[in-house]
């Protein structure tokens, strides 16, 4: 919501973070603050993500059923991808996977972060190449002597959870366990014996230490992650697992400040999939992309000076990531006949400058990047798994390019409580390696990669007005327009065999990733936050009109919407401390149609969700509470196969659970 960000409550004894403040300027660009408060009544962050209307991942499908390759997430709906169009970072370290730009979100439990930072528009300055359609930072949790939390829960679906946060002198350690015995996707008249549930195992453990360093403040993190999971298809599997180390060094005072970063994650996917036979009575193996080894590295550095008028920051940060996929396909008389390799390289680097300055009611703010790209070392090769012989050596051209990127906004406060601002931008996301070189099988659905996909860039503008004297209220109007979108291309529908992918069942398609021309996309955003004594009212809507025009290379998209993108989204929530002891709330969210497909032939019928809360306090320190997710039991349709099978989000589910700080 564009309004100055709430302050997040915190316990009495708090570690500094070495962090450089923002600067006054972010207050010209969309932002919405979710505190800590909000994040402790969602049951995932994900969830609580989808709170702030055009916030979702590729799916309607939340983090506890969702395949990892599809946890990528997006906002303002203007075009949903699976590797995700908004830049995640925590603490100012990336948080997407090097590999495929998705999001582990069980690798990131709620008690362990303080607060949410989104800022809608494309980024620039010191968030770089990514932000396509903006930015979601968290923030961790710094723990003081003495200072501890822990959580446990249960409920339907065998459903367990623990988390734990704990700390002193400086280190703060966050850990969780969760498992589930699913729900299954494909439920009623159309479901077969290939249809399981979507059973889910995941632990995370991370370790902080904070420490001064003379007058610089300095800490070390380092966390890791194993999740498995079931698609919901007999024999249809995955588990991603991952570790990361970063090192941050800040020294800030009054005037100035500067920051030094460097990070390295490291992760690995294996993915099985299916083909499913007519009548879902029987499942054969596709292919087992049994290993995706990947190592992403990086640092930033920052100075920074804060005048009363004029502010600014500069910097250079560089992103690089490796990896490769191992692939067993081609599944004949019971065993896989062929093996694939595919993967290469990617580098980003670049150099930025901010400015602001704020002369009373006016606010003015600018940045400009730019930014150096390479795309090398591709590798695609397939093999006779029984003779060893050398079926495919496919390797692609290298290729690099420069992109400047910058954003320019005025905010002007025309009464004490009321404003307006105005902003344009433009930003770029280069392809994943999974894009680049991955193909995938979804069921009978077969989408390949493609190495010659260059990178996707954002412009837009947006103007909003605002206010505090009727409750914290914003209404934003805003017309992107993305250039060379990644969009997954029908090819053709089987039963057909392709030279590239070889044969495709009835039911199924051949998609191929490709750059899609253009993305028009216009909207406007509507958010109010009132409090009426105990009660607090949070209503939000946005709506999105978003058309791709695919020029004489894909014509067949041209004024087809984007898939997987509602045009209207509405949420609200209710939150009454009804006694000093216990606290009521409920959330919902509603969704306009979208569609499955690039060609818009499978609908996705809209859908509303609500889910409600209760939570009794024992004491200063502890409490109980009850939850119900999709109260009403509604059938929310999240996918839609070529033959008309679709796959639905969780049913109503319950949760009990305790919390001692």
């Amino acid at each position: 919501m564009d309004m100055p960000l709430p302050q997040t409550e915190v316990a009495a004894v708090v570690v500094e973070a070495p962090r450089l403040p923002p600067l006054a300027g972010e207050a010209v660009f969309s932002a919405r603050q979710i505190d800590l408060a909000d994040l402790a009544r969602a049951p995932r962050l994900d969830a609580a993500l989808k709170t702030v209307p055009g916030v979702s991942l590729f799916r309607r499908t939340g983090s506890d059923g969702a395949n990892p390759t599809i946890q990528g997430i997006s906002l303002r709906s203007i075009a949903p991808s699976g590797a995700g169009r908004a830049l995640v970072t925590l603490n100012g370290t990336p948080v997407n996977d090097p590999f495929g730009g998705w999001v582990i979100w069980s690798s990131l439990p709620v008690e362990g972060l303080s607060g949410v930072k989104i800022v809608r528009g494309a980024g620039a300055g010191a968030y770089g190449a990514g932000a396509l359609t903006g930015v979601i930072a968290l923030e961790e949790r710094r723990l003081g002597q003495g200072q501890s939390s822990i959580s446990a829960g249960m409920g339907s679906f065998g459903w367990k959870r623990l988390a734990g946060v704990g700390g002193g002198d400086g280190l703060t350690l966050v850990a969780a366990v969760e498992s589930s015995d699913g729900y299954r996707p494909v439920r009623g008249p159309s479901a077969g014996r290939v249809d399981t549930p979507t059973k889910f195992n995941s632990a995370s453990i991370s370790g902080q230490i904070d420490a001064n360093l003379g007058s610089a403040r300095a800490a070390i993190r380092l966390g890791g992650y194993e999740e498995r999971r079931g698609a919901g298809l007999l024999g249809a599997n995955s588990e991603a697992k991952g570790a990361d180390l970063a090192f941050t060094l800040a020294e800030i005072d009054e005037r100035s400040g500067w920051r030094l970063q460097a990070w390295v994650k490291k992760s690995d996917l294996s993915n099985g999939s299916v083909a499913v036979a007519v009548g879902r009575a029987l499942a054969t193996p596709a292919a087992d992309q049994y290993s995706t080894p990947a190592l992403g590295y990086g640092f930033n550095a920052a100075l920074q000076g804060r005048g009363e008028v004029w502010s600014w920051e500069a910097g250079v940060d560089a992103r690089l990531a490796t990896g490769r996929a191992f692939e067993r396909f081609r599944f004949q008389n019971g065993v896989f006949t062929r093996g694939r390799e595919s993967g290469g390289e990617t580098a980003i680097g670049g150099i930025y400058l901010d400015l602001s300055r704020s002369s009373g009611p006016l606010l003015l703010a600018g940045g400009v990047r730019l930014d150096e790209w390479r795309q090398e070392g591709a590798v695609r090769i397939e093999r006779d798994l029984a003779t060893g012989v050398l079926t495919l050596d496919n390797p692609a051209r290298d290729n690099s390019g420069t992109t400047p990127t910058g954003r320019l906004g005025v905010r002007w406060s025309f009464r004490e409580d009321a404003w307006l601002r105005a902003a344009t931008y433009v930003g770029f996301r280069p392809p994943t390696l999974n894009e680049l070189h991955r193909p995938f099988r979804v069921g009978n659905d077969v989408t390949e990669a493609n190495p010659a996909l260059t990178p996707e860039t954002l412009y837009g503008g947006e103007f909003g007005i605002g206010g505090s004297g009727f409750g914290d209220w914003s209404l934003t109007i805003f017309q992107n327009r993305i250039k060379d979108p990644v969009t997954n291309v029908t090819v053709g529908v089987g039963p057909r065999t392709f030279p590239i992918a070889g044969f495709i069942p009835a039911g199924g398609a051949l998609r191929m990733r490709q750059n899609a021309g253009e993305i028009e996309a216009s909207g406007v955003e509507a958010e109010l936050r009132r409090s009426y004594g105990a009660v607090r009212l949070d209503l939000a809507g946005a709506y999105t009109r978003a058309r791709v025009d695919g020029g004489g290379t894909i014509p067949q998209l041209t004024g087809k919407r984007p898939a997987q993108a509602p045009r209207l989204t509405i949420t609200g929530g209710l939150n009454w401390e009804a006694s000093p002891r216990l606290t009521l709330s409920t959330n919902a969210r509603y969704e306009s149609d979208r569609f499955e497909d690039d060609l818009n032939t499978r609908i996705l019928p809209a859908s509303v969700g609500v889910d409600v809360r209760a939570e009794w306090r024992l004491g200063e320190r502890a409490s109980v509470y009850a939850a119900v997710e999709n109260v009403a039991d509604t059938d929310i349709v999240v996918g839609q196969t070529g033959d008309g099978v679709s796959s639905f989000a969780a049913p109503r589910s319950f949760r009990l659970g305790l919390s001692l700080r």
